[in-house]
Parts: C-alpha cells; sequence; structure tokens
C-alpha cells in the first residue's frame, strides 16, 4: 500500500475483524476506477463454484476494470478472470496474467532480511546505522524497527496525521505523478528525502506505516549480502520457489508476459482525465512496492513462507507477532505482514499483505499453515462513480467465502 495506513481505527468482534484493510485499499484504488461491462468470469476447469464466481463479480459491478483471482484449498486451485484486459475491449483478463503488486512486496522484502537474520550476518536487534553510516541514522533503529514500521521515520511518500495535517513527500497520484512516471528514483534519494523531515516519533515508542522503512531494508539487504536487492531475491526466493512469472522490475516499465492494463484517473483543470499507467517506473516506491506476479507465484511464495520452507521456526514466529499499537485496517502487523483473527466461525488466525500502486491492486491471504490461500489482482479504469461504497462489501463477501464458508 502506497498511502500511510492509520492506526486510529479499531474492530470490534470476530466477523468485523476479518474484514482486513477494505477502506484503506479502497481510498488507493479509487483514483482511477473503471465501469467495466458485466462480463462473466471466466472459471478454471473444475467442479463450478458459483459463490466464487458471483463474489468476483460483484467487484466488475462496482466498477472495477478486471479482476483475476486464484483459490487454493482442499479441493485444489480454483482461478477465475473477470471485467476486461483493456478499456474499450471485450477480452478478459488473463487467468495468471503478471501485475504490480504494490506493497505485497514487503513480504517479500521482509523475509529476504529474515533470512540474512538466520544466518547471523545481521541482527535484528543491532543499529542499522553500524550497516548503513552514509545516512546518519539514530542509532536506536534496529532491522526489526524498520519490517515492523516502528522506527519513526518519514515516509517519503508523504504523512497523514491523526488531527488531518497531511505533509506531503514524492508525487505518487494526479497529474504530477502522471507527469513524472517514467522518472528514475534512486533508494539513496527516497531515504535523505525523507531523513530531511522531522521525524514520526523517537525510535520503538510507536508504530506508523512508512515506505522509507523498506528502502532502508533494501539498502540493508544489499550491504550486507554483497549483491543486488534483484539478484539476492532471485537467488533466494525467486529461483528457489520457481517463481517464473514475478520480476524485480528495477527502472524498467515493462509487465513481460501476459497482462491487464491498469489506469489512473485524476482531474486537471476541472476536467477529469484517464490515463493508462500499465507501463510506468517503478523506482517511485522501490522496494515498498515495486514487484511484478501473477496469482499462482503469489500463492507460491506466501505457502510456502506460512509453512515453514522459506525461515526457520522462531523467525517465522517473530513475523507473526504484532505491534501492539498496530492495530488498524489491515489487522495487526508483525515483520512485513497483517496478523487477524477471523473468530471460531471462520479460520482463526489469517495472514496478509495486501498492496496497490497506480492502476493495480493486489490481494494475498493464508491460513498459518499455507493450506488455504486467496490472491488476486484488481485493475482499474474510468469510471465516473467512485465505488468506494461497494468495494468494501465486495472485499468482505469473498473474504467470508473463502475462509468462512470454504
Amino acid at each position: 500500500m502506497v498511502v500511510a495506513m492509520s492506526n486510529s481505527t479499531r474492530f470490534h468482534g470476530s466477523r468485523s475483524a476479518r474484514r482486513v484493510g477494505v477502506a484503506a485499499l479502497a481510498v488507493a484504488l479509487v483514483t482511477g476506477v473503471t465501469a467495466a461491462g458485466g462480463a462473466v468470469p471466466e472459471a478454471s476447469a473444475g467442479p463450478d463454484r458459483p459463490e466464487l464466481r458471483q463474489a468476483v463479480q460483484s467487484f466488475v459491478d462496482a466498477g472495477f476494470a478486471g479482476v483475476q483471482l486464484r483459490v487454493h484449498d482442499e479441493r485444489g486451485d480454483w482461478v477465475t478472470s473477470a471485467g476486461v484486459r483493456e478499456l474499450g475491449g471485450t477480452a478478459k483478463p488473463p487467468t495468471n496474467g503478471r501485475f504490480r503488486i504494490g506493497s505485497a512486496t514487503k513480504t517479500f522484502t521482509a523475509t529476504l532480511l529474515l533470512q540474512l537474520v538466520a544466518e547471523g550476518r545481521v541482527g535484528l536487534d543491532a543499529p542499522v546505522a553500524d550497516r548503513l553510516p552514509r545516512f546518519g541514522l539514530d542509532r536506536r533503529i534496529t532491522a526489526r524497527m524498520l519490517l515492523q514500521h516502528t522506527s519513526g521515520v518519514f515516509n517519503f511518500t508523504g504523512e497523514y496525521y491523526p488531527d488531518g495535517t497531511v505533509v506531503p513527500g514524492i508525487p505518487w497520484q494526479g497529474k504530477e505523478w502522471v507527469d513524472l512516471r517514467f522518472h528514475t528514483y534512486q533508494p539513496d534519494e527516497l531515504v535523505r528525502l525523507a531523513l530531511a523531515r522531522p521525524a514520526r516519533f523517537e525510535p520503538g515508542t510507536d508504530w506508523s506505516y512508512s515506505n522509507t522503512n523498506y528502502v532502508l531494508a533494501r539498502l540493508l539487504i544489499e550491504e550486507v549480502a554483497g549483491r543486488s536487492y534483484a539478484e539476492e531475491m532471485k537467488r533466494r526466493i525467486l529461483r528457489p520457489l520457481g517463481l517464473r512469472g514475478t520480476v524485480v522490475p528495477g527502472a524498467s516499465p515493462e509487465i513481460p508476459g501476459p497482462h491487464a492494463h491498469g489506469y489512473h484517473r485524476y482531474e486537471d483543470g476541472g476536467q477529469w482525465q484517464t490515463v493508462d499507467v500499465t507501463r510506468q517506473n517503478p523506482t517511485w516506491i522501490s522496494s515498498a512496492g515495486d514487484m511484478i506476479s501473477t496469482t499462482e507465484d503469489l500463492r507460491t511464495f506466501f505457502s510456502a513462507l506460512q509453512s515453514g520452507k522459506l525461515l526457520p521456526a522462531p523467525l517465522l514466529a517473530e513475523m507473526r507477532t504484532p505491534h501492539p499499537r498496530s492495530e488498524g485496517l489491515f489487522g495487526r502487523y508483525g515483520l512485513g505482514l497483517y496478523v487477524q483473527d477471523t473468530g471460531p466461525d471462520c479460520v482463526g488466525t489469517l495472514l496478509n499483505h495486501n498492496g496497490s500502486v497506480n492502476g493495480y491492486a493486489a490481494l494475498m491471504y493464508s491460513t498459518p499453515d499455507g493450506s488455504r490461500t486467496l490472491t488476486a489482482s484488481i485493475t482499474t479504469g474510468d469510471a465516473e462513480n467512485n465505488p468506494a461504497a461497494e468495494f468494501p462489501q465486495a472485499l468482505n463477501r469473498l473474504l467470508d467465502v473463502v475462509f468462512c464458508r470454504g
């Protein structure tokens, strides 16, 4: 997720607690949404699952351009797509197309850094300043604080305070971002921009979602491993798991392979404009949200992580231990993922990290053993209406079907 997450929202009751990130994801998505036609979802071979088809169709009915969905449970994989691949066309999104996954990238980044922790190459609670002295970081900031969003470092995409104050960072929406969408930012540049602003709080004293934390995590990985972030990601996670549809794009604006288009809608001079932003230089979000993947690869990765194939049990437990002040729209935040309690009428604990960048959003959910997962892509387009009101119900319905009635 690009936007800062508020920690002021509190959930009441197990059924409301499972409605993870609905409002926040809607805020990010509706910067460019589309009134797509009511195309019937295209389902995978195998037994029909009408409740899933209907849940997917509700996103299209709400005004989103397209959806790709993959559910894995005791009945195996079930995949479908609905809506359109591109505005003005009739073809549906490819059922295993590539898409920008936004802040779901953070779970990959956190896993990579925790693997180095597991090898004893960096301490989870050691000062990051010792490894990255060029930034003059507060020596109280640790790797744990980066992954947990408790460093207090300013969010380079902007800070949103409880009293309504907004302190802007780099452009990430509207005409200004559209005009700069092929600009290349360097990771050090993003960090220095953030460090030039006052910290939100003293390290370790509070919680606030900051993309800067995960750019610092990337630089820490590169310093410790002696390789680029992209190469280390390929070496440790992508190649071992066979994630052939997943890439760390760097400054490339392309989405390789089959994909649906994403759009950004903004107001300029009193007129609404819609721009195809499928091609964009993702260095503006870097390792906090730049990766491209597929629903199949996200399922493989998240299931492998939760089933203990990527981290030793003690570090996986650390990852799933949320900070007490982080309770909010997505659940409570551990080290690179959210944890929520869905209650006894559903699956109990549910782990997730959703994400969005302009034009695209990703959903990534799993039970703790990795046996039941939901991964999806949602693309945006050109609707005049704002489907924020319909989106929460659509997501809640989907989560209910997969994790409560499945």
